[in-house]
């Protein structure tokens, strides 16, 4: 066949990896098979630009039930119940349908917990946005809240946190990171396996369309430009509740062991779901093409094959199985159609209308070439981190003027418009909900334990110093889990950059694993599982560097919890992490103070991993011997911004001792790692004293709550109520609480 430069490019492949599939191959693909390999090969499925990278994160646990990146998803043992845990991108189709970009962002994560057998249990987000006095960033916005929250809330999976951030660098590139945690008894855990031949492929669920045709590897694994409502068929369209009823299915299929492999039909469709099952049990497939229920006649092998139509499950069955799996589905309204079987040529072999359309090697398929990532430091960013921070002049505004503005900043204020269009206590699991903590926590029912999860990353830092950026990410995410008293044990990541074959993105996401490695190893915790989503640009503009952690953590006595409001007159509240008053002007660097007041993204981040692993260790300590009544670490906005929150989260005031020297900005605002606001009765200040010391914690003593005020010693003070005021109701424009539509 002729190739065209255009055929090409729609599939992410280019001249010379063609070539190196004739040269395999041994002839030329036909149009069909070329797909499968533009599939499979692409950024998305294959990883190409970042598997090399991702091999050196820290994978080993005693907890771990299986291997990272080999199922789809990770699962951690906690002793009679395991956790499934993984996030994933849904970046470039909410860029182009918002709504149900971000919807099947969900329903696309909800399944691949499914396919491990376990019953998902929550959600989170990780979302960026242009800012929102921008038309097209205020439209996406709206519609991305919007799609998460009519399908979580329809397959009644609680949304228990996240973040949102918002900078100009992703005003053409939204970021829409969706993560899933689910339950499930070890003894039913499931496996994307084909078992042995002579089995038979079943396909249930929704019936096959052309939504998402060359979503894996037109859309996710390439940069766009102009002509994005062409893109608009590549985006899928989801039935939430046609998922509610394929996860009870699926569940049902999974407690009776009638079955031999599950595995979710996700980026790449039927194409991905069948040759990894394959892959992984060394076999061969046949499938009918012609099985296949469509919602189009007239759809062609190469759109069924690489159709990305939501609400599908692949299973592998024995013969004997097979009636058994049928009657399971059909309780549930569902079909469960036989379109192939298991063999042993290890070869995938199409077939429509009795002849092959399609006859490549598994092994070819799934072993894309691998491509070194390393990139050199460019100079400007040399410029940016040596920029001198401490000539800057100290604002002419009150402290409190400043938090003001500070407060009211989309990226520090309160985040309740979104998070109260979702439902967060369906399952009644839900003990710290979105807002009241550094992290949510979720009760394990029939049992005393609890699971914390917190969500975190920060473009800004790793933009500065993509390695430090990396590991504060790891930080930040462990630091939310130790405030609630839970010690983490596993993360899963999400790293957004944008196009590795540049030097600069090279550099960011080469680095940026490095401090993500780094930093996991200092916690001890394993990256189970995770996602990469690459080429995250517009008109030549690539995103910031933004690797997204997600952190899971377990709580031994979840009556134990803490959450970050103050809660009662005269406790005192101490500041972890640090002895004085910060007067060092490098915790400005990247800092939410710097751009909101100076308009600069400017420095040189850093942390020291001892001080933040003592820190963590010595927060949960506290927690768990119920000395301290709360928690709250210190992220964007810095101190004062979070000592306001804990006092309008708790409705009440404090009066904080005044910064002796004349930086109070930095002191105030600036964002040194490793700190923790904690609040404590005044009969254990003597006994926290003591241990705090013990540990070689630096700390000191900073006020005591109480009152309606927030007072800075004798020369400041500001309402409880005009904090709140200002925290809660800087409201996006043309954003209420009506039900919102694309």
């Amino acid at each position: 066949m002729n190739i065209t430069d255009k055929q090409l490019n729609e599939l992410a492949l280019s001249k010379s990896e063609y070539q190196l599939i004739v040269k395999q191959l041994g002839r030329e693909p036909n149009n069909l098979e070329l797909g499968l390999f533009g599939s499979l090969w692409s950024e998305h499925c294959g990883y190409k630009h970042s598997k090399l990278l991702i091999k050196t994160l820290p994978s080993e646990s005693d907890r771990l039930l299986v291997e990272p990146g080999v199922e789809n998803a990770g699962v951690i043992d906690l002793g009679g119940i395991a956790v499934v845990m993984k996030v994933e991108s849904h970046n470039h189709p909410s860029a182009i349908e918002p709504y149900e970009g971000a919807a099947t962002g969900v329903g696309g994560i909800v399944r691949d917990i499914l396919a491990m057998g376990a019953r998902p249990i929550a959600l989170l987000n990780s979302l960026r946005f242009g800012p929102l006095t921008e038309q097209y960033s205020n439209r996406i916005f709206k519609g991305v809240v919007s799609g998460i929250s009519a399908y979580g809330n329809c397959i009644g999976v609680p949304d228990v946190g996240g973040e949102i951030g918002f900078s100009k660098t992703y005003s053409g590139n939204p970021l829409v990171n969706a993560m899933c945690i689910g339950l499930v008894d070890p003894k039913y855990m499931a496996r994307a396996i084909t078992g042995d031949p002579g089995n038979v492929l079943l396909l249930v669920g929704a019936d096959t369309g052309k939504d998402g045709i060359h979503g894996a590897s037109g859309l996710a694994s390439q940069t766009f430009e102009e002509g994005r409502e062409e893109l608009r068929p590549t985006v899928q369209v989801g039935n939430p509740f046609l998922e509610k009823v394929l996860i009870e299915a699926c569940l049902e299929l999974v407690q009776t062991g009638a079955y031999v492999g599950l595995q979710d039909l996700g980026a790449a469709g039927l194409t991905s779901a069948s040759v990894e099952c394959a892959s992984k049990s060394k076999t061969g497939l046949e499938i009918d093409i012609d099985s296949v229920p469509l919602r189009e006649k007239t759809l062609s092998p190469y759109e069924i094959m690489l159709s990305e139509s939501q609400e599908r499950m692949l299973v592998i069955a024995t013969p004997n199985q097979v009636a058994q799996v049928k009657d399971i589905f059909l309780k549930w309204g569902l079909d469960a159609t036989k379109i192939g079987i298991v063999t042993d040529t290890r070869n995938v072999i199409i077939k429509s209308a009795g002849e092959i359309q399609a006859d490549i090697p598994v092994e070819l398929l799934t072993n894309p070439p691998l491509y070194t990532v390393d990139g050199t430091k460019p100079d400007w960013l040399s410029s940016l981190q040596s920029s001198d921070l401490s000539k800057l002049s100290v604002p002419k505004s009150r402290a409190v003027d400043t938090l003001l503005k500070l407060l009211s900043s989309h990226n520090v204020s309160s985040k309740k418009w979104v998070y109260e269009q979702y439902d967060h206590h369906v399952q009644t699991n839900t003990v710290i909900e979105p807002g009241q903590g550094d992290a949510a926590v979720l009760r394990l029912k029939n049992s005393t334990r609890g699971i914390a999860t917190s969500i975190d990353g920060n473009g800004r830092l790793c933009f500065l110093d993509p390695e430090i950026g990396g590991a504060i990410a790891v930080a930040e995410a462990c630091r939310n889990i130790s405030c609630t008293g839970a010690i983490p044990l596993a993360l899963t990541d999400c790293l957004n950059f944008g196009n590795p074959e540049t030097n600069d993105v090279a550099f960011q996401l080469n680095r940026s694993v490095k401090g993500i490695g780094r930093a996991a190893r200092k916690f001890n915790v394993p990256i189970v599982s995770g996602n990469v989503s690459l080429y995250n640009e517009s008109y030549g503009q690539s995103i910031y560097p933004t690797p997204v952690i997600g952190a899971l953590g377990l709580i031994k006595d979840i009556d134990k919890v803490t959450g970050s409001a103050f809660a009662t007159e005269n406790d005192l509240v101490f500041l972890l992490g640090s002895d004085k008053f910060d007067n060092d002007s490098n915790s400005l660097a990247g800092s939410e103070f710097l751009e909101i007041i100076h308009g600069l993204v400017e420095g040189q981040p850093s942390i020291d991993l001892d001080l933040e692993y003592d820190l963590q260790a010595l927060c949960r300590k506290l927690i768990s011997k119920g000395l301290i009544k709360s928690a709250h670490d210190i992220s964007e906005g810095g101190l004062l911004s979070a000592i306001a929150e804990s006092c309008i989260l708790g409705h009440i005031g404090f009066k904080m001792i005044e910064c002796p020297h004349n930086r109070w900005d930095i002191a105030y605002f600036g964002e040194r790692q490793s700190q923790i606001i904690v609040s404590l009765s005044p009969i254990n200040k003597t006994n926290i004293m003591s241990i705090v010391k013990s540990d070689g914690i630096p700390f000191m003593e900073i006020g005591v709550v109480g009152g309606k005020t927030l007072d800075i010693g004798a020369s400041e003070s500001i309402t409880v109520q005009t904090l709140t005021d200002y925290w809660h109701d800087n409201i996006p424009p043309n954003q209420n609480n009506d039900n919102i539509t694309n």
